[in-house]
């Protein structure tokens, strides 16, 4: 495949400014057509980014046969129908993070890229941004020593549409998502440590629902040893007040601490004997441009990308066992 003409079916916020515009910037990559089940988005989103055709029906488009790449920027839960319908046609996926909304349907993925040989990629596009490349060359040129623990510290105040019990966001609605804001926030935290130290072999968590604004559970806790025999854990409360927010990933060596956030971009921290030193990494305008580079260059033969649906269904292993989901 020399030149990529994508379909995306789905256009919410995540493609405005994330990934949409970086299809675009890679060579022999365009962007062809969009969807979305309202025709007034999918208009509008066509004539605001100079995008050729745009469709209602996500069959339509994976069947026209001007588009030979399928990016999937939808919730969780149709995640895995897309994917086969594309696979099935032919055409190698892209999609957004978490894999699926449950590590069974990730299993339904993978079962069908491996029979039809079609390639499925997933956006965990922060283990290419520089600003964690930085993180792991820290921990892989040893600075740090030994590591013996690794902690996950998150939390948050409610958003304003969460006390609307009315008409919740899609990410509060299990169903749809998965499983709250946990399964929205924590796949990119839980992906990252995996790039880093290797697969998480055991999990476990305790869950609950603090502050009664909706049914998902909104504050966890978990415990996880990666196949290395690293242990580390994990808090996350999406209901805090304001003054105890948190953000931050904390990797525990016998020479030193390394702290950075995964969505705040803050300075990373590292401690040593030597003193203290705050490290400032500049990421692209773009953020998926890194990994829809890389995705592109597998597609066209020149590279090879590592963020697949194999790679992902270790993430959602974990959740849905922090979660008590299997």
């Amino acid at each position: 495949m020399k030149e990529i003409n994508w379909g995306f079916i789905g256009c919410g916020e995540v493609t405005e400014k994330k990934s949409g515009p970086a299809f675009n910037l890679v060579d022999g990559s365009h962007v062809m057509a969009v969807m979305s089940r309202n025709p007034d988005n999918a208009a509008s989103y066509a004539a605001r980014h100079h995008i050729k055709k745009w469709y209602t029906d996500a069959q339509e488009l994976i069947d026209d046969p001007e588009i030979n790449a399928i990016y999937i920027a939808t919730p969780p839960s149709s995640h895995a129908t897309f994917a086969i319908m594309a696979m099935r046609s032919g055409k190698p996926v892209y999609i957004e993070k978490p894999l699926a909304a449950s590590y069974e349907d990730c299993v339904r993925i993978n079962r069908i890229s491996e029979q039809t040989g079609v390639p499925c990629f997933v956006a965990y596009y922060r283990r290419y941004l520089p600003y964690f490349r930085r993180v792991k060359s820290i921990v892989n040129n040893g600075v740090l020593g030994n590591i013996v623990n690794v902690q996950i510290r998150f939390s948050t105040p409610p958003r304003e549409l969460d006390y609307n019990s009315n008409d919740l966001p899609w990410r509060l609605q299990p169903d749809i998502s998965g499983g709250g804001y946990f399964y929205d926030l924590a796949p990119h935290q839980i992906d990252l440590l995996q790039d880093i130290f290797g697969v998480i072999v055991k999990a476990h968590g305790y869950t609950a629902n603090r502050a009664h604004l909706y049914q998902a559970e909104d504050t966890i806790s978990a415990c996880f040893r990666f196949e290395n025999g690293l242990v580390g854990s994990g808090s996350w409360c999406f209901v805090g007040h304001k003054s105890a927010s948190e953000d931050c990933v904390e990797i525990i060596g016998d020479r030193g601490t390394l702290s950075f956030s995964v969505y705040n971009y803050d300075p990373i921290r590292l401690v040593t004997s030597d003193g203290i030193t705050n490290i400032v990494v500049k990421n692209p305008d773009y953020v998926q441009l890194p990994i829809i580079k890389n995705v592109i260059e597998d597609l066209q033969g020149s590279d090879i990308c590592r963020s697949t649906s194999v790679s992902a269904t270790p993430t959602n292993w974990v959740m849905d066992r922090i979660l008590g989901k299997m």
